[in-house]
């Protein structure tokens, strides 16, 4: 097996420069790229792309927020494994990151050994949490202060929106200017999120008001 490579999207240069060449000390990695925003790593794939298997991603970024970028990269690089390292332990926001795409989430508390065996860890196929992150987890899944509207995003109301109206995959996809495909992984996704298995029961929720 080839090296994992890494790459970080950080705007602190001390923790960008400490979490990068701590884990290029270690024989099973390498840095793939490291940026100070979102936004001059999503104009390196424009370029040509980064060769990358996970990428560390803040949430606090100067102009395009962490959150924001996880669906713009994960449309270039949708088998990208995207774990968020942040200062941000908020259940809505974690929610929302994990909702959008991130797979692991690690607070900034974390040693740079528990990075690095996250790290691992996701490589392997799983997934990682800090154990405060967790504790926010089990907090929602056990009834937390947060709604289901809130961990939807925009696209994905809007798609919900035009299901209830009765619209078909084929006319949701020409109103938006974008594939089928596309509008049957947003759907997707937005069956997982909302814990439904098919267009009625999402509608079933929006109509009893359970998403506004």
């Amino acid at each position: 097996m080839g090296k994992i490579r890494v790459s970080i999207i950080e705007d602190n240069k001390v923790i960008r420069d400490n979490v990068s060449k701590f884990i290029s000390f270690h024989d099973d990695f390498e840095i793939a790229a490291v940026h100070g925003s979102a936004k001059t790593f999503l104009e390196s794939l424009q370029i040509g792309g980064v060769q990358t298997d996970i990428l560390l991603l803040d949430i606090g970024l100067p102009g395009i927020s962490g959150l924001e970028a996880i669906p713009l990269i994960l449309e270039k690089m949708p088998e990208l494994n995207i774990v968020m390292l942040t200062t941000y332990e908020e259940e809505d926001v974690i929610v929302k990151a994990l909702c959008s795409g991130a797979c692991s989430y690690i607070s900034k508390k974390a040693s740079l050994e528990e990075i690095v065996e996250a790290l691992r860890i996701v490589a392997a196929g799983g997934s990682y949490m800090s154990p405060s992150i967790a504790r926010e987890i089990v907090n929602h899944l056990m009834g937390g202060r947060i709604s289901k509207a809130t961990i939807l995003t925009d696209r994905q109301r809007e798609i919900l929106e035009k299901l209830v109206d009765g619209k078909s995959y084929q006319t949701i996809a020409a109103e938006l200017y974008v594939s089928i495909e596309t509008v049957r992984s947003h759907v997707k996704k937005m069956y997982k999120v909302l814990h439904v298995n098919n267009k009625t029961e999402a509608i079933t929720q929006y109509i009893k008001g359970y998403i506004k």
